[in-house]
């Protein structure tokens, strides 16, 4: 019997593929992150806020990364929170959505002033949520998201995606209308809704959660 046959539009750590091992996997990075360099004329702000862990790691190149520890974190993400705890930051809250962290910033956080790192292609939904409530913010671009396009010639039976640009990377070159996406979060799933029959969402959005629900799904 063959194996079902996979393709991640993201390349997978060594571990991460030791997850699917019982499948035929191809996996190409169909985005490319660059960071940026970025100055702050001041870090005097209440709050740092993060919506990916790439925001963090691009900060954690900057110079007055030492500077910016010594002030509290809130962010979007299991692994952005594990990331900065691990090089020191001090996380307060975090949710698995930026819409879950618009209620938290509401209920707790109205009164601070907030650093927002972010990417060239971040979503309004923290940004609008701010200006609305007239929140003091501050928003530092830090890191590059370019999209691959690229061609793939050979059928898979699913295709793995963990960020909206994935999915409008894939799609310049792809069909997906017969396969079945397996999503990291809702908003790739937003991106994918009119273009898959079959789109599945893990219980949490990480990458092990999409991995471990192919398991479940195929096995």
């Amino acid at each position: 019997m063959s194996k079902i046959k996979l393709l991640s539009t993201k390349k997978l750590t060594e571990t991460e593929k030791k997850n699917l091992s019982n499948f035929y996997l191809i996996d190409k990075d169909f985005i490319k992150i660059e960071f940026l360099n970025f100055e702050l004329t001041e870090v005097a702000f209440d709050l740092l806020l993060f919506t990916s862990k790439n925001a963090v790691l691009s900060v954690l190149e900057n110079e007055k990364s030492e500077l910016l520890k010594k002030i509290q974190c809130i962010c979007v993400g299991e692994n952005t929170k594990e990331l900065l705890e691990k090089n020191g930051f001090e996380v307060l809250d975090f949710t698995h959505y930026a819409e879950d962290l618009t209620q938290v910033i509401s209920n707790k956080y109205l009164s601070k002033s907030f650093a927002f790192f972010c990417g060239n292609l971040r979503r309004n939904v923290l940004p609008d949520f701010l200006n609305n409530k007239n929140v003091l913010f501050k928003e530092v671009q830090v890191y590059k998201n370019e999209l691959i396009p690229q061609k793939i010639e050979e059928n898979f039976d699913a295709v793995l995606f963990f960020s909206p640009s994935a999915v409008h990377s894939f799609i310049q070159q792809n069909d997906i209308s017969n396969q079945i996406c397996f999503c990291i979060g809702t908003t790739t799933a937003e991106a994918l809704k009119v273009l898959s029959k079959t789109v599945l969402l893990p219980e949490k959005p990480t990458i092990l959660s999409v991995l471990q629900k192919v398991n479940q799904y195929y096995l």
